[in-house]
């Protein structure tokens, strides 16, 4: 062989070799390089994790701290306030001028006694539309000084043809009743009240209570709300205290009585004893006519407008007055949905007028500067607001966190006593469920979830602000009926009605968050991760309530 054959050998043998050797070594590199990324991102991860994502839990923590001390510190205010009143009897009998009417006048024709006007706005009511109306027409009064005005807004003719019916079977028998109709829907029960002061025989009127359709006022409802009225020129609003009919119907009922209960006992008292101020809750009251007009009348710019008329009356310098000791029998939903969609419009709606009505109420000069702090500070941010953000933030999704960096700490103050002593105190409202306590905290907190959704949407005016949701009472329940948009097909509405998708993600985030607490945590918060992540399947798979099928269009 040639040496140019054994040189061309050997270079080609070489050749061969180094490129044996480079796929090796890039193989090689390859490897070396996925390993480096792999490393690389858990290097930054750490880095990230200690920069950034621990401290801006640990601050999340802290701000959640300072609003549940915030929290309590108003709830302690709130119940001294109440001690207060029981302690020393501080009725409004006391604080304000109340004369009884000389009831003898009435057999006399009352001439004495001022005309009042009673509205009862309805939409499909036929379930009860019978026993309010009743209940109304059976309010102890001159007949010569009272009309009741039916408003009836109802779509379904069987339902129209009903109320229709019963109105005149009770003018048939004397009473001053009548029943008024538009041929539209604008402004939903906000518009039904104020066509309803349009008509001429309201001017010879001097107060308007209003009722809705499940709701049946005791016959001395008038006796025992009109003097305030007649002896205070400047009360223009005296409300009751509502009764439900249908607490112990299922644990759900139950559950919103604790609530509604304390609602009522507390914060609608307090309100009314120390500033003369709260959120009417849109019937069983009896306003002054000449301070609604005065105060610009029914307006349906926000989907609370009972609350919203209240603060205008407020602002002009008005007085609201509220009896704890008057109870107006009325429903609780029994139905998961009914409930949720009364939720939304009571989250959504005082947000929403919040954005509104704040600067309005800085502004104010009929209104002292400690009743401005009271209602923009007490009133709308710290029990419209942060209750509700502090209830799904904190102890649905920051505490729960705390479980995967060990770095972020809770105290114990912050994480068992103080909401347990919050809880205490709302439980006072309605002693004889106290036994339900912990259903009543995993529920409330799974329903903080839907409040704070909708308390975005009112606050930045977005999705569903303006949906206005009727429910419709069926007497041993209610269902709700969706008058802001068209129905959908009926396998899509039922779906929809027995499946809540958000709940359902949170309540696997903290059933992760429990077994993460269970595997490699040293804390004992997984026995609330767990229950409280059945809290959100129960309620995501709607297991609440008494399912009510929605009606077919």
């Amino acid at each position: 062989m040639s040496p140019l054959a054994i040189f061309h050998r050997l270079a080609h043998a070489t050749y061969s070799s180094l490129l044996l050797s480079m796929s090796q070594v890039r193989s090689f590199e390859a490897y070396t390089t996925w390993e480096d990324i792999v490393t690389r991102i858990g290097l930054w991860w750490e880095q990230a994790r200690a920069v950034v994502v621990v401290p801006v839990f640990k601050f999340l923590v802290a701000l959640c701290l300072i609003m549940s001390v915030m929290l309590f510190v108003e709830m302690m205010y709130m119940g001294l306030v109440v001690a207060f009143i029981k302690l020393f009897k501080r009725k409004p009998e006391k604080v304000y001028k109340w004369v009884a009417m000389d009831e003898d006048d009435v057999e006399c024709g009352g001439e004495s006694f001022p005309m009042v006007l009673v509205q009862i706005p309805m939409y499909n009511e036929k379930e009860v539309c019978e026993q309010s109306i009743a209940a109304a027409c059976k309010i102890s009064w001159p007949s010569s000084r009272i009309i009741i005005q039916v408003l009836d807004d109802s779509t379904d003719p069987a339902s129209k043809e009903l109320v229709k019916k019963e109105c005149e079977r009770w003018s048939k028998e004397g009473v001053n009743i009548t029943f008024e109709i538009r041929d539209n829907r604008k402004g939903y029960k906000a518009g039904a009240l104020r066509e309803g002061m349009k008509h001429s025989y309201v001017k010879q009127c001097d107060y308007v209570a209003i009722f809705d359709a499940d709701f049946q006022p005791e016959p001395d409802f008038l006796f025992r709300t009109v003097p305030f009225l007649i002896h205070n020129p400047k009360l223009a609003l005296v409300q009751g205290r509502w009764e439900f009919v249908n607490a112990g119907q299922c644990m759900m009922t139950r559950l919103q009585e604790m609530s509604l209960s304390y609602h009522f006992m507390v914060e609608q008292q307090v309100g009314s004893s120390t500033f003369a101020f709260f959120g009417f809750n849109g019937t069983a009251g009896v306003w002054r006519i000449s301070a609604l007009n005065e105060s610009g009348g029914w307006n349906d710019q926000t989907t609370v407008e009972d609350m919203d008329l209240a603060v205008r009356a407020t602002l002009r310098g008005w007085k609201l007055l509220y009896l704890d000791d008057l109870k107006v029998k009325s429903e609780l939903p029994c139905s998961f949905n009914a409930l949720r969609s009364q939720q939304h419009r009571w989250t959504c709606g005082p947000a929403n007028l919040f954005r509104k009505m704040a600067g309005q109420i800085i502004r104010s000069e009929n209104v002292s500067l400690w009743k401005k702090m009271y209602m923009l500070y007490s009133f709308f941010f710290m029990r419209k607001l942060v209750a509700h953000v502090l209830s799904f933030c904190f102890y649905c999704v920051i505490l729960p966190a705390t479980v995967l960096f060990p770095e972020v700490t809770v105290p114990k103050w912050a994480a068992f006593y103080l909401p347990s002593l919050i809880t205490l105190l709302i439980a006072l409202g309605r002693l004889r469920s106290i036994h339900l306590l912990a259903f009543w905290v995993l529920f409330e907190n799974a329903m903080s979830l839907l409040r704070t959704k909708a308390l975005v949407m009112g606050l930045f005016e977005t999705g569903r602000v303006q949906e206005w949701v009727v429910t419709e009472k069926l007497g041993d329940g209610l269902k709700t009926k969706l008058i802001a948009q068209e129905p959908k097909e009926e396998h899509h509405v039922r779906f929809r009605d027995r499946v809540h998708l958000l709940e359902l993600l949170v309540g696997v985030y903290l059933l992760f968050c429990g077994c993460y607490d269970i595997i490699y945590g040293k804390r004992t918060l997984f026995l609330y991760l767990l229950l409280q992540s059945a809290g959100f399947f129960v309620v995501g798979f709607g297991f609440v309530g008494k399912y009510v099928a929605a009606a077919s269009s």
